[in-house]
């Protein structure tokens, strides 16, 4: 009786065994007649989209005239959000700039980190609350100091 293996597969822990790309789909919706479209459409006829293309196979890319409207980049993602970034009067790098942004985001929308303290701890201090006035008494003028 022959000893055979068992198939396994595995799991998408994103980051951990492969990463996979949030990003899935990104369109270019630009005018050919409004000024504003004048750096989308270069961005569109240099080789700057055939290089993100080939370096970036998983994300499919669409490109779609839309007369008398701003230039668009749309990227959607895996968890099935949208976000829209409007492209208008930037040039061809600024542009590359913007597709890159949309290709490292997640999808999910921007969350505000809340309080203001930078460093967060359940203990207070050991020395307290710093005050200017610690270390010795100040003369109001500033010209003599007067310590304890």
């Amino acid at each position: 009786m022959p000893v055979r293996a068992i198939r396994t597969t595995s799991t998408a822990q994103n980051g951990v065994g492969a990463f996979i790309l949030q990003c899935k789909r990104l369109d270019f919706h630009y005018c050919d007649k409004w000024g504003s479209s004048k750096g989308m459409n270069t961005f569109l006829r240099s080789p700057l989209i055939a290089s993100f293309a080939k370096a970036h196979p998983q994300i499919t890319i669409h490109i779609s005239p839309r007369p008398n409207t701003h230039p668009i980049v749309r990227g959607s993602y895996i968890n099935g959000r949208e976000k829209v970034i409007c492209v208008r009067n930037l040039e061809k790098e600024q542009i590359l700039q913007k597709v890159e942004l949309l290709r490292n985001a997640n999808g999910e929308k921007v969350k505000r980190v809340k309080g203001g303290k930078v460093v967060g701890s359940l203990n207070g201090s050991v020395r307290g609350v710093w005050d200017p006035f610690h270390g010795g008494n100040k003369d109001i003028l500033g010209d003599r100091v007067v310590s304890n």
